[in-house]
């Protein structure tokens, strides 16, 4: 007997993707929910193999810290940014690719560097190396590379480490 749990694996994904279905396409008729049904049962099976492990979070406290300091580097990076944009005329900014390397190994925690690597400004992640000991950064003004890589390190890898592994 084929149990409910096989063929709705994720019910939540499944009546958020029927409701997200029905409200684009405007309508309730009863084509659209056949489809929206349709789509709400397959892609939660097609996509079961892409979801991440469950991730354990050994350090609360340290979360809390984290998130406080990316909310400061985004707000201080973005009046950074936009100071260089308006004064790009009378000091030239220092671009390049930077290389980080890495002791964090965590998928989850790759996962969290890569999106605040991207929602800082400035820095956008460009590469991870095939067995995951480093990272290329294009950042937007660098002036000492090795003071770069310390901080980043100790901001953003450090306290992921201390979270997830």
């Amino acid at each position: 007997m084929i149990s409910l749990k096989r063929i709705v694996p994720m019910p939540l994904l499944s009546a958020a993707l029927l409701a997200l279905w029905v409200a684009l396409a405007r309508e309730a008729s009863p084509g659209q929910v056949i489809l929206g049904i349709g789509l709400a049962l397959a892609v939660p099976l097609m996509t079961a193999n892409l979801r991440a492990t469950t991730a354990r979070v050994r350090r609360p406290a340290v979360v809390v810290r984290f998130i406080l300091t990316v909310g400061h580097d985004v707000l201080f990076s973005n009046f950074e940014v936009a100071r260089g944009v308006i004064g790009w005329r009378w000091h030239s900014r220092r671009a390049r690719f930077v290389v980080i390397p890495l002791e964090l190994r965590d998928p989850s925690g790759l996962a969290a560097l890569s999106m605040v690597t991207t929602i800082v400004p400035g820095t956008v992640w460009s590469e991870l190396a095939l067995d995951r000991s480093a990272v290329m950064l294009h950042v937007w003004d660098v002036g000492d590379e090795a003071a770069f890589v310390a901080r980043f390190k100790a901001r953003y890898e450090k306290p992921l480490r201390e979270i997830f592994e």
